[in-house]
């Protein structure tokens, strides 16, 4: 069965995208880039001076609807920030699915924290928010206002959702369990731009949201992230902090409190600024290849992609197929066969509790973000890359 589903499979990715070898998701310079970079270069502000920066913030807080945005060098420098300002601590817990990438696990342990992994659900990859919301009532009690767990008698200060792939966490269900059990959220949205809640822009829920531009997002700007925020003294904390935490001054350096070297150089931004010029276009050419990845696969036994969940719009950043489990052992032949013909093919991340620097940390039974993993994949999802494929 493995050469025919995988053959299959191939076949379908082939009819989408061409016979051309291609990568997973490569950046798309079209525009202003050069133009914006060649600026940069002849004032010489290419580091954490110049105008790109601001402007960036003003393109994402207009397109978010984020009244504080913050660039800073990376999505999870942006986490951390933002575990700071939310008051995690060390010997804290702070909830995150078993399925995301490292960097929000790490940005946990960054605080001294421990990350506390909770398991995903089927549909869509993201946390399983009745299955947490159980979970917390059976392991959890209030003291004093906060959230502790039982079992390690350990406050639980946060929880981090990951919008898996661009699809949005069920959102209004995790803030009603946030609330009723006092847990700061913050989205990790980091894959997330360009994707919408029930028409409101995910990273813009709680507490506050972090943001990627790292070099195979929707947009890139080489390397960098962005922190999202509603709330005026967070947003200007978030700024002080990212900026080595410098008291203003013309010419004196002083710093009042350990901060962050997380600043985005203005050469980056300025890339930034380009590629947000050009998002909607991203955005719909890669909706347009969900719809033709979709169609290549109908008709295929054992297989789904996954699609937006309801009250959402997805950025569809990755497109991600799940094998059924019957053909659970068929996923390693596929990505063979898909990277052996150039359509570069990948299995998602291992999950957190599978990773042995996390080990040591509390969890649920997360029965089934291990059999997803062992079954989903991501294939070619570039912008733009079905275009001239009839």
């Amino acid at each position: 069965m493995s050469g025919k589903l995988s053959s299959r499979i191939v076949d379908a990715i082939r009819s989408v995208v061409g016979t051309r070898p291609v990568g997973l998701h490569e950046p798309t310079f079209v525009g202003n880039e050069l133009s914006y970079l060649k600026e940069c270069i002849e004032t010489t502000y290419v580091a954490s001076k110049g105008s790109f920066i601001e402007r960036f913030e003003s393109y994402l807080s207009e397109y978010t609807g984020s009244r504080f945005v913050v660039a800073v060098s990376s999505g999870t420098a942006a986490l951390h920030v933002s575990l700071v300002l939310a008051g995690v601590e060390a010997n804290d817990e702070v909830l995150i699915p078993d399925i995301t990438f490292v960097a929000t696990a790490n940005a946990v342990t960054y605080c001294g924290a421990y990350p506390h992994i909770v398991d995903c659900e089927e549909e869509n990859l993201g946390l399983d928010v009745p299955k947490l919301k159980r979970y917390l009532e059976d392991n959890t009690e209030q003291r004093s206002g906060v959230c502790v767990n039982k079992n390690t008698q350990r406050v639980i200060k946060a929880i981090v959702p990951m919008h898996v792939f661009g699809h949005p966490v069920e959102l209004d269900s995790l803030l009603e369990v946030a609330h009723n059990h006092q847990i700061k959220l913050i989205e990790d949205a980091a894959e997330a731009l360009g994707s919408f809640y029930q028409g409101k822009h995910v990273g813009c829920f709680g507490l506050m949201g972090a943001l990627s531009f790292n070099g195979n997002k929707v947009l890139t700007t080489g390397g960098g992230g962005a922190i999202l925020t509603d709330d005026k003294e967070l947003g200007e904390r978030a700024r002080h902090l990212s900026r080595t935490a410098r008291v203003e001054h013309p010419w004196n350096y002083d710093h009042d409190e350990v901060g962050f070297n997380y600043r985005l150089p203005n050469l980056n931004a300025a890339l930034g600024c380009a590629q947000m010029e050009q998002l909607e276009s991203f955005l719909a050419d890669k909706r347009r290849l969900f719809g033709r990845y979709q169609g290549a696969f109908h008709g295929i036994p054992g297989l789904r992609m996954i699609e937006e969940p309801p009250a959402s719009k997805s950025n569809y950043w990755l497109q991600t197929l799940i094998l059924d489990g019957e053909y659970a052992s068929e996923r390693d032949h596929v990505l063979a066969a898909a990277n052996e013909h150039g359509y570069q093919t990948r299995p998602i991340w291992r999950p957190m509790s599978d990773l042995a620097v996390y080990g040591h940390c509390p969890r649920m039974e997360n029965l089934t973000s291990k059999t997803l993993a062992a079954r989903a994949l991501n294939i070619p999802s570039s912008p733009g890359i079905d275009k001239d494929v009839r």
